[in-house]
C-alpha cells in the first residue's frame, strides 16, 4: 500500500526512518525537497565522484577502478556533457522490514536532460542512498548541493518480508558516503 505525509512522518520522527527529517516540503528558491503528499524529496549532499576518462580506465562493477572519477566537494557540481556522476543523499535511511522504498528523478532536472538512477531500498536496509546522476545532454549540466534530487515512495506490505536486505547482510549495508560498485566474493 503506498504511503502518505501522516505514515512518513511518524516513521521519519519514532523510528528515525529519515535523518535529518524535514517536515514540510521546501521549495522557495531551491530545487524542492522534504515532506510531500505521498512521498519525500530527498537531497543531494555536496561530495560527487564526476567520472572522466582522462586515464582510460574502463567502468567495470567487478573491478570499480578508482581513477575513472574525480572526487569533487562544493555547492554545485558541473558533469561534463554525456557524462555522469555518483552523489549520495543528505539524508540517512533507517528502512522498516515491511517497507519498499522507490525513488524517482524530480522532474525539474529531467527536464535537462539530466536522468537518475537510484535502486530500490529494500526492507531493513540502511544507509545513505548513492545516486547515479547522468547528463543526457550535450551541455555541461548543474547539480545544486543540499536541494532536492529525487522522490522517493514508499510501499508497505500487510507483513514483513521472509528475508530483508539486513538478513543477508546485503554488501551496502549501512554505507556511509559514496560507495561505488562492488561485487560480493
Amino acid at each position: 500500500m503506498l504511503k502518505n505525509d501522516r505514515w512518513i512522518r511518524e516513521m521519519a520522527l519514532k523510528h528515525k526512518m529519515i535523518d535529518p527529517f524535514v517536515d514540510k516540503h521546501m521549495e522557495k528558491g531551491v530545487i524542492s525537497y522534504g515532506l510531500s503528499s505521498y512521498g519525500y524529496d530527498i537531497r543531494v549532499a555536496d561530495e560527487y565522484k564526476i567520472f572522466t576518462n582522462v586515464n582510460n580506465s574502463i567502468v567495470d562493477p567487478k573491478h570499480f577502478d578508482p581513477r575513472s572519477f574525480v572526487d569533487f566537494r562544493g555547492d554545485v557540481c558541473v558533469i561534463p556533457p554525456n557524462s555522469f556522476a555518483l552523489a549520495r543523499s543528505v539524508e540517512y535511511f533507517r528502512i522498516p522490514r515491511e517497507v519498499l522504498v522507490i525513488t524517482l528523478g524530480k522532474s525539474s532536472y529531467a527536464r535537462c536532460g539530466i536522468i537518475l538512477n537510484v535502486t530500490p531500498a529494500e526492507p531493513e536496509w540502511e544507509g545513505h542512498l548513492v545516486i547515479e546522476i547522468s547528463n543526457s545532454s550535450p551541455l555541461p549540466a548543474k547539480i545544486y548541493s543540499n536541494e532536492g534530487i529525487a522522490q522517493m515512495i514508499f510501499l508497505e506490505s500487510p507483513e514483513g518480508c521472509e528475508v530483508s536486505y539486513a538478513d543477508r547482510k546485503g554488501k551496502y549495508q549501512k554505507q556511509m558516503g559514496i560507495v561505488t560498485s562492488k561485487v560480493k566474493t
